[in-house]
């Protein structure tokens, strides 16, 4: 290709709108374009790159037992009643009207469509196992469109799902994922780290990602250096340690005079946070929760809501909290009636606590659970941050930030039995079919690959997935055979197959290196009058600071060569 014919080109300025680095490099690289808010167009070199790792994708999972299909975008609404997400996903689901007044959903995922099709086509045992996939364009209404590709409002995505007779069976299935997806991201050039995951709306027992760390990330991913056990702070658990302050001792009302958070009233009574309970209040899809946690900690809403299974949640308004007869600042569990309690299991492992007394400036000693006062449910709702210990081998956390580049659940049951996907056993008895679901984010997947691979000039791409591989840059000169040994080149590199950028255009020689660090093509080739002096080329991988001067002779079959050694490895 050309770069004078090149569709889109690069840019000087840094745009305005865009916060994150691959963002940036991909506006001004011309490899992307803005639509509408959260909505992109792929212009040529991304579209290239986004194209190789499709074709990595469909090879490792077509060797992981893959079958690919193609499933509609648009997807009748009552599949997502029948299995209730259509309230657990609200207002992400971009849903339209028909003009027959039948409400249809656009695709943000595919678990309903793809129940609903193999109820129809699976009918015994000797049907399963069975693992279909597709990619295709998603849609998700994001309240909060960030970072260009990462956080879109529709993008590109792998989705696989696994269909098992049994656990046994569903346990084999996801471990073929999970070594197809570490072969994936490695043939993609990027390093993951797989963690522990919350399976958020789409459900399922046991979930891990793989995040792709980088300072711009979005989750924050809590690492043991020790052990390796490594989780999404969602999901992370930690050894809280006890506040074990001797045998449970009589209540007693202190004084506490314009003291109302943890930090006043910890001072106030000179004792450490971790010795008191924290009231936090929620909203619950319309109910009214009450949550008590030990003061040091903060409350993991995602841990909560998964709680109280509940498809919205929110902090409580004061007027909310008035309204129950709470008093704010001074609240505890301690005589609340008609109020749902939601407990931290850290307020099982220590004693006499310090708590609200539930009447302005005042707080009560000696607090003990469950004597004082009882909970609905007592579980682990409490976030994981830096220094706390790990469950495992009690070394402190390290925090990292991270892109989620794919997702991989234990679905079980779950879709089957809502919308009754059997299957008939040896026996001739129906059993429900056990399902995994398997999806990774080709255009997030893109720019996470850039939010690792960069420098301050501009892209680095790893070999594999660059759009091309070769950017010829030809520096002219009247006068020399600059123009004539450039397209010489150019013609015998894409004969011998190799995917090469011409930079032909008659620009500066700072210009045409400045958007070649921009674009990061691997190999960048210099032809010069200085180099034609010595009947050579000047090479360059990108990634490196020095260049190298080879012959043009057999020119083209070392590139090759040098080229092979960066795809194998």
């Amino acid at each position: 290709m050309r770069l004078s014919k090149l569709f889109a080109k690069t840019q000087r300025e840094i745009p305005a709108e865009a916060d994150t680095i691959s963002h940036r490099l991909l506006l001004r690289g011309g490899m992307i374009s803005q639509v509408a808010t959260g909505v992109y167009t792929y212009q040529p070199l991304a579209w290239r790159s986004l194209r190789k790792i499709e074709q990595i994708i469909r090879e490792e999972i077509d060797r992981a037992g893959g079958q690919e299909v193609s499933m509609p975008v648009l997807q009748p609404i009552e599949l997502w009643q029948k299995s209730g997400r259509d309230q657990a996903l609200g207002k992400t689901l971009f849903k339209l009207v028909d003009r027959r007044d039948h409400t249809l959903v656009l695709g943000p995922t595919h678990e309903e469509v793809v129940t609903d099709i193999v109820i129809h086509n699976i009918r015994s045992y000797r049907d399963l196992p069975v693992n279909i996939y597709q990619i295709q364009t998603k849609f998700r209404d994001e309240p909060r469109p960030r970072a260009g590709l990462i956080r879109g409002r529709e993008f590109a995505m792998m989705d696989a799902y696994s269909f098992d007779r049994d656990q046994a069976g569903l346990d084999t299935s996801y471990q073929k994922m999970l070594s197809a997806y570490k072969a994936i991201l490695a043939r993609c050039g990027t390093e993951a780290t797989i963690v522990e995951a919350d399976s958020g709306a789409i459900g399922g027992k046991d979930s891990l990602e793989f995040m792709l760390l980088t300072d711009s990330g979005e989750d924050t991913i809590i690492i043991c250096r020790k052990c390796g056990y490594a989780a999404n702070a969602e999901k992370a658990r930690f050894n809280k340690g006890g506040a074990d302050n001797g045998r449970p001792l009589p209540l007693e009302e202190v004084s506490t005079p314009g003291m109302q958070s943890i930090e006043q009233v910890a001072g106030f009574l000179n004792v450490p946070a971790g010795q008191t309970l924290k009231a936090v209040f929620y909203v619950a899809d319309g109910n009214f929760i009450f949550v008590v946690i030990r003061g040091d900690l903060p409350v993991n809403e995602i841990k909560l809501k998964n709680t109280l299974k509940a498809n919205d949640l929110r902090m409580a308004t004061e007027a909310e909290v008035l309204e129950k007869g709470i008093v704010p600042g001074s609240a505890s569990p301690i005589g609340i009636k008609n109020v749902k309690v939601i407990a931290d299991d850290s307020v099982e492992a220590g004693t006499n606590f310090i708590a609200g007394g539930n009447k302005p400036d005042t707080h009560v000693k000696n607090v003990n659970y469950p004597r004082d006062f009882k909970a609905d449910v007592v579980t682990d709702i409490a976030l994981a941050r830096a220094g706390d210990t790990c469950p495992h081998c009690s070394t402190p956390f390290t925090a990292v930030r991270g892109i989620e580049v794919g997702h991989i659940f234990k679905l079980g049951t779950l879709y089957s039995e809502k919308l009754g996907a059997y299957y008939t056993d040896e026996n001739g008895v129906s059993r429900i079919i056990v399902m995994g679901c398997y999806g990774i984010g080709l255009s997030r997947l893109l720019a996470a690959a850039i939010e690792q691979h960069h420098d301050d000039k501009g892209i680095i791409w790893p070999v594999p997935i660059a759009p091309y591989h070769v950017y010829l840059c030809a520096l002219y000169r009247e006068g020399t055979k600059v123009d004539e040994t450039a397209e010489k080149l150019y013609a015998d590199l894409q004969t011998a197959g190799i995917e090469v950028l011409f930079d032909d255009r008659k620009e500066s020689p700072g210009v045409k290196f400045n958007d070649a660090d921009l674009l990061g093509i691997p190999l960048r080739v210099t032809v010069s009058a200085r180099t034609l002096e010595k009947e050579s080329a000047e090479v360059k991988w990108r990634a490196e600071k020095e260049a190298q001067l080879l012959p043009l002779e057999d020119l083209v079959t070392v590139l090759k060569q040098m080229l092979a050694g960066k795809m194998r490895a």
